[in-house]
């Protein structure tokens, strides 16, 4: 056979060159120091010898055994398993080279260019040829397919023993000479894989020569690594050869190249099942929220619809004082819940999405809407409740107005009816002279006045009785009683006083003298007397007013009674004037008066008396009026007040609504930006609360002075909470969409510019900022996007598939997040059920089940444990004591669309 390298022999450095190029660090010109060729004749000797015994053979000399070909295309067959042409069985220097130019050129068929190796030189016992040759082949069938995150071979194995490595002390691998000396590197190795091999906390960096001998006595009696190298040359060496340690080194990784793939199938598993656990955490706190939140609901909404009347104001008033402390204290932090309760439920369901599992869904009755439906069944039961209580506050304050003027009334009229009965059946007039008769006669038709006068009295006690059982007043059966017998008594007097006339009236007819100016008295002094009373009744007559216009009116009612006041002391002076005639009369004519008059009990005395009490009403009323009217200005600066807080606040809260409306289309900057901003923000808007507070203080003033309207602005309070409690939320949610968007790029692997492209395009088409896309307007951002959706057959077809990923229900409207999905998914990779059934399937050594033991052996203990609980126990005809069914687990994380 031709030897077709021998063409290349003109430049033997450059032709090594040339192959070398792959490795920056390895040697470009084959001259070997001495000490490296040492370590590289036996690490190569060795290594070589680790796969001939395979076939019942091995070297002593590198450069003599491998001269007449045969070991080297037995060596070759041996580590590819593949079978090299038929060698040739002569002795002579042509058999030979023939030989080597087999197993030569079977290299080469492996893509390796041996540039400056010919078969001559090989024949001809070259040390150093020889040398780089077996280092070739190390090349290309031991090193060259280690590859670490799409490294180079020797970058890949360096990165591999830099991981391995890295938990020790005192081992650094930075290169493949000098790193290794001290021993700790392959001792590390070793125990990374095998800790029952090695005690590597016994190790001492000042004794490399022991480290090393511990190492490689190790690898080759419990690993079936021959021993490549020695202690002491590499100790006794300023810098170790290269090859040779990655020769040895190489060794390790294919021993344990078996366990890095059951680690990387582990550390695949955890990550799935750490997202499963965590997303579960996620459920479980989910699920624990919402039903103490709906059993808190559920608990105040009977309290809030309870309408139990009480008996007065005051206790009245400690339920409104109750139902403050709920709206103030008990119901805010609930506020917080539900609004976390929608965040984590749409976190929830992002981290769903973006790692491919089933939507999350809610046990019945905890669903978001059926929790914002019992949220707004408590906010009418509050709304209810407390008109309920201002209108019960109402009716209770006019039932005990009532209550005392009935009472007062009362005790006026049975004040004057005491005697009455005893004075109409009493038989004086039997005995009486014709004079004392008629001065009887004309008495009783004085008191049929005075009875006719309180006639109005005995009606308005009816009347207000009968008010206070239609307002059912709690005491209505001591009213109706008190009010039957003034009735029954009324009655009783109106029969006694016609019986008493009709006797008078007989003897009249026989009595003649009358004393008309006692009769002219007791007729004018009757009526005054009674309007005295009436007057000084009204002065004292408690009133309720609601604004300034009716404590206005009590006063011009006021005024105008005080502008009789003149007239009525006229009469009082004309009275006295009759009563002075009187004495004037007798004295004239020598009669003896009596010492009182005949015809009524009223004196000048009295009248005197109760015009001077009746006199010194007038100005406490006056008082009475005045503090009124000073409250009542009073309760219009308090709505004034809470007006101009009110409007404050109000177009605070619009405006903000407004600005976050505009603040969520408009983002700039990185996400992690604009959710800083968004947070400081929303610290601004919570420094805007001590405003709401100082409102609510002003609304408790206003409901303590019992202000049931307010004409200067049309806020109310309630309203003014949803608005403010809808701007909070407002913001909550919007600093979770970007949370949320954060979670699909991280997850996703979008570039923060792609979601500015996103946004951008999904913006533009936006056009009333609604925060969703019509199909057309869908449609012509994908088309910005560079996608194929033009109106014809095709463009169709792939608009269609895509509605039906972006718009399963088919509502008409493609929303950002659905959006940034489908984008996401169009141009990344996640993790898939296959991927993890594959994991499984490293872990279980290719059988279809595994066992507890293997989990336990190849995850940490929480996810192991966590697997063997879910896992099914495996059915299958090949299945074992204990085995287990990874795939029904599988199936149960992804869901079965996935597999």
């Amino acid at each position: 056979m031709v030897d077709y390298h021998a063409a290349n022999n003109q430049s033997s450095t450059e032709g090594v060159q040339i192959y070398m190029e792959q490795e920056n660090d390895w040697d470009r010109d084959l001259l070997l120091d001495p000490a490296w060729e040492k370590q590289q004749r036996k690490t190569f000797t060795a290594w070589c010898n680790s796969h001939l015994r395979k076939s019942g053979t091995q070297i002593e000399s590198i450069e003599e055994d491998f001269r007449d070909g045969l070991k080297l295309m037995l060596l070759l067959e041996t580590i590819s398993g593949e079978r090299l042409a038929k060698p040739e069985r002569g002795k002579m220097r042509v058999h030979k080279i023939n030989n080597v130019n087999k197993a030569l050129d079977f290299i080469a068929g492996k893509g390796v260019k041996l540039v400056s190796i010919g078969a001559e030189e090989i024949v001809d016992g070259n040390a150093k040829m020889t040398l780089g040759m077996i280092w070739t082949i190390i090349l290309r069938f031991a090193i060259q397919d280690i590859s670490v995150e799409e490294t180079s071979a020797k970058e890949g194995l360096l990165l591999w023993c830099q991981r391995k490595t890295a938990p020790y002390k005192n081992v650094n691998v930075q290169n493949f000479h000098i790193s290794w000396k001290d021993g700790l590197a392959f001792n590390a190795l070793i125990h990374r894989h095998r800790p029952d091999l090695i005690d590597y906390d016994s190790l001492r960096k000042d004794d490399p020569v022991t480290n090393l001998n511990n190492a490689f006595e190790v690898a080759e009696k419990h690993l079936d690594i021959p021993k490549m190298l020695d202690a002491e040359d590499i100790v006794g060496t300023l810098r170790p050869d290269e090859k040779a340690i990655m020769t040895y080194v190489s060794c390790f990784y294919h021993a344990f190249s078996g366990a890095q793939k059951a680690e990387t199938a582990a550390n695949r598993i955890c990550k799935v099942l750490a997202v499963n656990q965590e997303n579960e955490q996620m459920m479980e706190d989910y699920e624990k929220l919402a039903s103490e939140l709906l059993e808190w609901i559920r608990r105040t909404i009977p309290w809030l619809e309870n309408r139990t009347q009480e008996k007065t104001v005051t206790d009245m008033q400690a339920k409104q004082e109750d139902f403050r402390d709920y709206r103030c204290v008990h119901k805010p932090p609930k506020v917080q819940e539900k609004c976390q309760l929608e965040i984590s439920f749409n976190t929830l369901q992002t981290k769903l999405r973006l790692s491919n599992r089933p939507a999350f869904m809610p046990s019945e009755g905890r669903m978001v809407s059926d929790i914002n439906g019992a949220w707004h069944t408590l906010e009418g039961a509050e709304k209810g409740y407390e008109e309920w209580i201002l209108s019960e506050i109402r009716r209770l304050e006019r039932l005990e107005h009532l209550a005392e003027k009935f009472h007062q009334k009362s005790k006026i009229h049975e004040s004057w009816t005491d005697g009455k009965e005893a004075m109409l059946t009493q038989k004086d007039y039997e005995t009486c002279t014709l004079s004392e008769v008629k001065a009887l006669l004309r008495k009783h038709e004085a008191f049929e006045s005075d009875l006719a006068a309180h006639q109005d009295r005995v009606e308005q006690i009816a009347a207000i009785a009968q008010e206070l059982n239609e307002l059912d007043y709690y005491d209505s059966a001591s009213v109706n009683a008190r009010c039957q017998k003034i009735c029954d008594q009324w009655d009783s007097l109106g029969a006694l006083t016609q019986n008493r006339k009709e006797s008078l009236e007989r003897t009249e007819k026989q009595l003649e003298s009358i004393d008309e100016l006692y009769l002219e008295y007791a007729k004018r002094a009757a009526p005054f007397n009674n309007w005295m009373e009436g007057a000084m009744e009204d002065l004292q007559d408690m009133f309720i007013v609601h604004n300034i216009e009716e404590i206005q009116g009590l006063i011009t009612a006021h005024e105008q009674f005080k502008s009789t006041l003149a007239e009525a002391n006229k009469e009082r002076e004309a009275i006295q004037a009759i009563q002075a005639e009187v004495q004037k009369i007798a004295q004239s004519n020598g009669i003896k008066l009596s010492a009182a008059n005949p015809y009524t009990t009223i004196t000048p005395q009295s009248i005197d008396s109760k015009w001077e009490k009746a006199m010194g009403m007038v100005p406490l009323r006056d008082t009475a009026l005045q503090e009124e009217l000073n409250k009542q200005n009073n309760n219009d600066s308090l709505r004034a007040k809470f007006a101009t807080q009110a409007n404050t606040v109000g177009a605070y809260i619009q405006a903000k609504m407004e600005e976050i409306g505009r603040i969520s289309i408009e983002m700039n900057g990185t996400l992690e930006d604009q959710l800083t901003n968004l947070r400081d923000y929303q610290t601004s808007i919570m420094s805007y609360m001590p405003e709401i507070n100082t409102l609510e203080g002003s609304h408790q003033l206003i409901q303590e002075a019992l202000i049931f309207d307010n004409q200067y602005t049309s806020y109310t309070m309630e309203h003014l909470r949803v608005g403010w409690e809808q701007l909070l939320t407002t913001i909550a949610r919007t600093i979770n969409e970007v949370e949320n968007q954060i979670l699909t790029r991280d997850a996703k692997g979008i570039s923060q510019e792609q979601l500015y492209e996103y946004r951008a395009s999904f913006n533009h088409f936006d056009k009333d900022h609604s925060g969703a896309l019509m199909a057309e307007e869908f449609k012509a951002c994908l088309i910005s996007l560079g996608y194929d959706v033009e109106n014809n057959k095709q463009g169709d077809s792939e608009f269609a598939r895509i509605m039906s990923i972006v718009d399963p229900n088919n509502s008409g409207a493609v929303t950002f997040q659905a959006f940034i999905d489908f984008m996401s998914r169009e141009t990344t990779d996640t993790d898939t059920a296959d991927q993890v059934i594959a994991s499984f399937k490293i872990l279980a050594a290719d059988k279809t089940f595994i066992t507890a033991e293997e989990l336990r052996r190849e995850l940490p203990p929480d996810q192991a444990e966590y697997c063997i609980a879910r896992m099914a126990p495996y059915t299958g005809p090949d299945a074992a004591p204990g085995a287990l069914d990874y795939m029904s687990f599988s199936t149960a994380l992804y869901g079965e669309s996935d597999l």
